[in-house]
């Protein structure tokens, strides 16, 4: 057991047991992205190793019968387009990204094997090819579906297939004349040098384990950046943007105990009389009231300064001073209260014009100590005051804790646009309070 899990730490657990499913599905994704680009690399080097193939002058003797690396070009450029195809049309299983990698050392080396065939010479003489570098770039692909074991494949394959070749040499040619020790006399001649042939092995075999590694470190990250990915958006469906990218974005991580407090604005708005309104349209037509709705007031709000920190129904729930301290939260609070009631009153000239009932938008508000999050009273009390805007006969309506907040951060004409009214009794709040209501 301890063994299994060792082997798949190192070429990587294709299965991401330790992730959840909507990670493992966007991993997934990326490397059906990196496989396509996988493809279209490959493309490019067969073409331009075609091209230079093409261009370059023929050094080959005029009498050889057979000149096979075209033929081994073709077949490589039908299989590499193939698999490019596949890739789009399909996800490729893991036996068929196994058998392409063979299929790629196989049409190299065979191109490779080829050239004494082509120019009339010792099988000694395909060793030297310099074409055997493009082995590097095979096995470097497959770094880009952050799977080790591919990589690991890549580079075993290239071993084996290589190390064939040079079996074959020894096999075929008579090694009493053709093996050397002198490094000169092997880098001018058809000679073999067995110790240049084990570098190349081991480069090989270095090179993947490298890969493989850094490949295992990456994959690593990757699975980090996606969770991170996944659960900023999961956050978004709880909280605001702003406030997921907060918690996504800061510098420590958050831990039980940790509290983040601050003085604060919490502002709630919604539509008076929402569901008898609704009762007496359609689906499409309450679809479009939301959204005409949401896109007249959350302007507003952002304008201001606020955040909306969420959506219910009819009701948006928005905040100011929250995501960072602010020395003027509650003058920006009272502010978009005015402005969303100069907003609703457009909006229902507008709707008045198309021959639509007109809507009632009301806001309520209140300010003080709050825990990021938006937790504490404040956030409490402006969700209950919203019902208070219909007993008080007005539209907006804020604690004069906001008032008295809001002159202090230096709102100078806020007693022209507000009027105070004390001692009210507010339903869900266990005491009378003093209010302020914005003046019609």
């Amino acid at each position: 057991m301890m063994l299994h899990t060792l082997i798949c730490r190192f070429v990587g657990d294709p299965n991401e047991r330790d992730v959840p499913k909507r990670v493992q599905g966007a991993i997934v994704e990326q490397q059906n992205v990196s496989e396509q680009l996988v493809g279209w690399i490959q493309l490019l080097v067969v073409l331009t190793f075609g091209t230079l193939y093409a261009i370059s002058p023929k050094t080959f003797h005029p009498d050889a019968a057979f000149a096979p690396v075209p033929y081994v070009l073709s077949i490589y450029l039908a299989f590499t387009l193939l698999r490019l195809y596949l890739s789009y049309r399909m996800r490729l299983s893991g036996w068929m990204i196994s058998l392409s990698i063979v299929a790629d050392i196989l049409l190299l080396f065979g191109t490779i094997f080829s050239f004494h065939i082509q120019y009339m010479q010792p099988p000694s003489f395909y060793l030297k090819a310099p074409t055997v570098l493009y082995i590097f770039i095979f096995i470097a692909l497959r770094a880009l579906r952050f799977e080790a074991r591919y990589i690991l494949l890549s580079g075993l394959a290239a071993v084996v297939g290589w190390g064939g070749m040079v079996a074959y040499v020894v096999i075929k040619d008579d090694m009493n004349t053709m093996l050397t020790r002198d490094y000169v006399h092997y880098l001018t001649s058809n000679s073999v040098l067995l110790g240049a042939e084990f570098d190349k092995i081991v480069s090989i075999i270095m090179v993947s384990l490298i890969l493989a590694i850094a490949t295992l470190r990456a994959r690593v990250l990757l699975k980090q950046a996606v969770t991170q990915g996944q659960a900023a958006q999961s956050l978004s469906r709880f909280f605001s943007d702003d406030l997921a990218e907060q918690i996504k974005n800061s510098e420590s991580d958050a831990s039980i105990g940790d509290v983040v407090s601050r003085e604060a604005s919490i502002l709630n708005v919604d539509i008076r009389g929402f569901t008898p309104l609704t009762q007496r349209s359609t689906p499409q037509e309450q679809i479009a009231l939301i959204t005409e709705y949401h896109a007249r007031i959350v302007p507003v709000i952002s304008g201001c300064g606020g955040h909306v920190d969420k959506f219910t129904g009819d009701g948006i729930m928005a905040y100011f001073g929250v995501l960072q301290a602010s020395k003027t939260h509650a003058i920006q609070a009272l502010k978009a209260m005015e402005d969303i009631i100069k907003a609703s009153d457009k909006w229902n000239e507008d709707r008045v014009r198309q021959g639509l009932d007109p809507v009632v938008i009301h806001a309520s508000c209140a300010s003080g100590p709050i825990v990021f999050g938006v937790i504490g009273d404040a956030a409490n009390v402006s969700a209950k005051m919203e019902k208070q805007t219909k007993l008080e006969g007005v539209r907006a309506i804020a604690t004069a804790m906001t008032l008295e907040c809001a002159m202090a951060q230096g709102y100078e004409n806020a007693k022209e646009l507000w009027e105070l009214r004390k001692d009210r009794k507010v339903v869900g709040v266990d005491h009378a309070m003093d209010v302020i209501v914005l003046k019609e």
